[in-house]
């Protein structure tokens, strides 16, 4: 199985999942979403798999810092048109396990995905 997760490495949230798949010896491919961008495929699907809701990261600064306007009637398309811009806007991690995703970092929600 081709795991890849998504984020920012010097996210904490990144830094404590990736510890823990290190730890149980689960390999894994990086993509520093900042760094490589993330296209609009994965995401609208993404958001289709978990709703924009769940993927746009409304608790962080860079959503924080967004002017009121681009932050009011928000919808898929706007939150999808957002997190493309700034990429820093989505949930973190995602975790792609192939067959399916496991959205931010729970160590229950990583040892349902990876029992035994």
């Amino acid at each position: 199985m081709s795991i890849t997760m998504y984020g920012i490495k010097n996210c904490d949230t990144i830094k404590k999942a990736r510890t823990w798949l290190e730890g149980h010896g689960v390999d894994y491919d990086f993509h520093d979403y900042k760094a490589a961008g993330i296209d609009r495929k994965s995401l609208e699907s993404w958001v289709k798999e978990f709703g924009w809701e769940t993927v746009l990261n409304r608790a962080g600064t860079t959503f924080k810092k967004l002017p009121d306007a681009d932050k009011q009637d928000l919808d898929a398309d706007k939150a999808i048109a957002l997190m493309l811009a700034q990429p820093s806007m989505i949930k973190r991690p995602m975790l792609d396990l192939g067959s399916r995703r496991v959205v931010g970092f729970k160590p229950e929600a990583y040892e349902a995905a990876f029992p035994g």
